[in-house]
């Protein structure tokens, strides 16, 4: 469907360099934000995760400066007009991403959720999940510029991906609302798992509107 074409940058090497880092930001919070999870479940609010956590922030403060000047490039220099609004979008797609990451972090280390132990390891492997399936969206959104033949490939891994996610996710309430814990405490970790889960709707979101411009560009 999608044919082979020629760079996006042309000789915009100052352009590539600012979404080559920004791509390299996504992947790096998703990173720190695994770490930061088992850390949490490990240690609760401990200063390793306080750190952590101000790593996420940091990459997010860095992520939003890269997106201004991505923006303010594309205005200024008059790159790739035909396709400037499609990247001005994509680029605050996957900016929504990094805020996420943030948020959910920041929202663990203000509200100290009491998760017992019998759900970590299926916590864990939700948060492997969503990170997984953000992955394969940067690596979609990569492709986009360079090599867009294969963007449908990385697509649909994070279609399917984000299903297993739903699963996870379903199966890990399911269990808590049929413990025994009091109702406020399977309220408050149930939205926990929720907004961990929402990382990889909003990753969704970003290749639904991904591959529209993919189908933009090949016309």
């Amino acid at each position: 469907m999608f044919g082979t074409k020629i760079s996006l940058f042309g000789n915009s090497k100052s352009l590539e360099k600012k979404i080559d880092l920004f791509h390299d930001n996504i992947i790096d919070v998703t990173m720190i934000f695994k770490k930061a999870i088992k850390v949490f479940l490990s240690e609760q609010r401990s200063e390793s995760y306080k750190k952590l956590s101000g790593q996420i922030k940091q990459v997010e403060h860095d992520a939003d400066t890269l997106r201004r000047d991505i923006e303010n490039n594309l205005y200024s220099r008059n790159l790739i007009p035909d396709l400037r609004g499609d990247v001005l979008q994509l680029v605050e797609n996957l900016d929504k991403v990094v805020n996420k990451f943030d948020e959910v972090t920041y929202k663990f280390y203000v509200e100290r959720p009491d998760i017992p132990a019998e759900y970590h390891i299926r916590l864990t492997e939700l948060c492997s999940q969503v990170a997984e399936c953000v992955e394969n969206m940067v690596i979609a959104s990569r492709a986009f510029f360079r090599n867009f033949n294969v963007v449908r490939d990385y697509a649909q891994k994070v279609y399917f991906i984000e299903s297993e996610t739903d699963i996870t996710s379903g199966k890990l309430r399911e269990s808590i609302f049929d413990s025994e814990l009091p109702l406020a405490n399977k309220l408050q970790i149930s939205s926990f798992v929720s907004v961990v889960a929402d990382i990889a709707d909003i990753a969704e979101d970003c290749i639904d509107e991904l591959l529209i411009f993919a189908i933009k560009r090949d016309i």
